[in-house]
């Protein structure tokens, strides 16, 4: 009985004992389960932004020389004067012309193409579904190199000339994928009952897709223009294959590196961050209007 007496008081003293590492444990796991996942999420955010913001910070720089790698002083003399340099204005003009044609013809043509894979079933259907992914899949220098093969082996004269149009079929290549895909994911989710109500209704095809159907498919449809615009005034590699004497903006700030970017560069860079966040937060809220209406 003295055994059974003192037993017990153990047995709750390790219980007691116990209770605490098990409350601490679970205290730690739900602030782990609560805050772990946001904070790895704020990290990478960081981790994805940090050169962003040292672009934004270097085009208030003032540097003595033409490296514009440390910081030497607060100006805004270059944010008056963005496009001091020789040969930045018309390089990031052809870049905006290029980005802007090569979006429109790529965002018509990949609505149409997913379209045409989403909604009907025809020959050659799944070779153009695995068709479509290539340009995406494929290293960039080599669709670049193939490009270059391909326009001179077409040319009538020795050499097929490398100019705007050829860096213009080059980029409206590479986008139509993505609005492809951007698009297709739109459409995956439709609700075809709106569009059989439109047809009981005495609407035809075409006042069904232009009041129905492209209405709904529009935030897609958006998201992959955006998708388009950015890759084609980012892009460099395939340009330089495909663009002969022709100087686009990542052009320009490659031949400037071997002797130092302005700061010019930073400005410009920063201004098409902007221009580019706001037109994300617009299409957002005007997508999220859409959805409650």
């Amino acid at each position: 009985m003295a055994t059974a007496k003192t037993a017990a008081p153990r047995g709750e003293a390790r219980g007691a004992s116990a209770r605490p590492r098990g409350g601490a444990r679970g205290v730690l796991g739900r602030i782990a389960d609560r805050y772990l996942l946001i904070v790895y999420t704020l990290l990478a955010v960081i981790y994805l932004l940090l050169p962003v913001f040292v672009i934004i910070l270097f085009s208030f720089n003032n540097p003595p020389g033409r490296s514009n790698f440390l910081w030497s002083g607060f100006t805004l003399k270059y944010w008056l004067n963005p496009f001091g340099v020789s040969g930045l204005p018309e390089a990031v003009a052809l870049s905006l012309e290029i980005a802007f044609l090569s979006t429109l013809i790529s965002t018509i043509l990949g609505t149409l193409v997913a379209i045409a894979l989403e909604r009907y079933r025809f020959r050659g259907r799944a070779p153009i579904n695995a068709l479509i992914f290539l340009p995406m899949a494929t290293p960039e220098i080599i669709m670049g190199a193939s490009l270059l093969t391909l326009f001179v082996a077409i040319g009538a004269a020795p050499f097929f000339p490398l100019n705007f149009v050829t860096i213009l079929i080059a980029h409206v290549m590479f986008n139509i994928s993505y609005v492809v895909v951007t698009v297709r994911a739109r459409l995956a989710g439709f609700p075809r009952h709106l569009e059989e109500a439109a047809a009981d209704l005495y609407a035809n095809e075409w006042e069904t897709f232009r009041r129905v159907t492209f209405p709904l498919i529009l935030p897609g449809v958006v998201a992959g223009a955006l998708l388009a615009f950015s890759l084609s005034i980012d892009d460099f590699v395939i340009t330089n294959f495909s663009a002969g004497k022709t100087q686009t903006f990542p052009m320009f700030i490659y031949a400037k590196a071997k002797i130092g970017i302005p700061v010019q560069v930073n400005v410009i860079g920063t201004i098409i961050f902007l221009v580019a966040v706001g037109a994300v937060f617009v299409t957002t809220l005007a997508s999220r209007r859409s959805n409650k209406r």
